[in-house]
């Protein structure tokens, strides 16, 4: 197997992974979203320490205590990677997965939105067709759901956010995920001590079983983005592009089929809209890549750049 193909089946592997999320986080009910988030924050901490200690990479650590501005950065990651997790959780332990879903088909419509009004960045005639259908879905569901779809909103803005901050810094997966996780332990355990003290805890007084998927909820969270990384060095960035649709359709599919969440005409319209709109979003990618590989390579096939685009959560 080629060094890509391998790295399309890494990808691959954690888009399916990050799809299947909400039956991994429906399991942890009883337990509320705040709880459930800070025991996954606790315990990406442990897993990702692990990790890092059996391959002795503690070097990023120096650089850290040189640039309190890239401390800074990492906090402010922290806290939106909090609220994107956060909502998710909410969205699918409050019967919203089908809203979850549609948070991450419109994200990179959001990333675009970011580049114009915070990077200063031109789109061109197709992403302004496709931000323009995206805004009139927008518009429909809003109707359909007599309020904004604010789960997906959320979702959207929060990682959309996340990933411009994160463009902004170098460091490699499991260091941004131990960093923007240990930033966030103190305050989770301070909310699981006191959940504990007043009795209201549910860690430990379910099951065995619903202890289990509470502590290896971080080695689910660390374990499809390891797998990205992975990806990300092997795969072109169109490739990565395209695969990052399969953790929302497969998350949509759960919400019908398993979750048996409704689908009415007008909000089938308005995801019909949001795909319209990744079409040509996508198709305006493929097309660009083609023309700058043309010129790139003149009459010999274009050389494509490894991917550097940022996993969905």
């Amino acid at each position: 197997m080629s060094d890509e193909r391998r790295g399309y089946v890494y990808g691959l592997a954690a888009y399916v992974l990050w799809g299947f999320f909400p039956i991994y986080f429906k399991h942890l009910q009883p337990a509320s979203p705040l709880e459930i988030l800070a025991h996954r924050v606790i315990w990406s901490v442990v897993f990702v320490s692990l990790l890092l200690a059996v391959v002795r990479n503690w070097g990023f650590l120096k650089r850290l205590a040189r640039s309190p501005k890239l401390l800074g950065g990492l906090a402010l990651a922290a806290a939106l990677i909090a609220i994107n997790w956060g909502t998710y959780i909410y969205g699918v332990n409050s019967s919203r997965v089908v809203e979850t879903a549609l948070g991450y088909f419109i994200t990179p419509l959001v990333i675009v939105l970011l580049g114009v009004t915070v990077q200063r960045e031109r789109l061109r005639v197709l992403q302004w067709v496709a931000v323009g259908i995206g805004t009139v879905a927008v518009v429909v569901l809003t109707i359909d759901y007599g309020h904004l779809p604010y789960i997906a909103l959320l979702l959207a803005a929060s990682f959309g956010s996340y990933s411009l901050v994160k463009k902004r810094m170098s460091l490699p997966p499991a260091e941004g995920l131990f960093v923007e996780s240990s930033v966030l332990a103190l305050p989770a355990l301070v909310f699981v001590g006191w959940l504990t003290v007043s009795g209201d805890a549910k860690f430990g007084n379910v099951s065995a079983t619903h202890t289990v998927l509470m502590i290896f909820s971080g080695l689910a969270t660390a374990l499809p983005l390891l797998l990205f990384a992975a990806a990300a060095n092997r795969v072109p960035m169109v490739g990565i592009g395209i695969l990052q649709y399969v953790a929302p359709i497969i998350q949509l599919a759960v919400g019908l089929l398993i979750y048996h969440e409704p689908m009415p005409p007008a909000r089938l319209a308005g995801f019909a809209l949001v795909w319209v709109a990744l079409i040509i979003f996508t198709f305006d990618a493929l097309r660009r890549r083609a023309r700058a590989g043309q010129t790139a390579a003149g009459p010999t096939a274009a050389t494509v750049e490894p991917a550097t685009t940022l996993p969905p959560r």
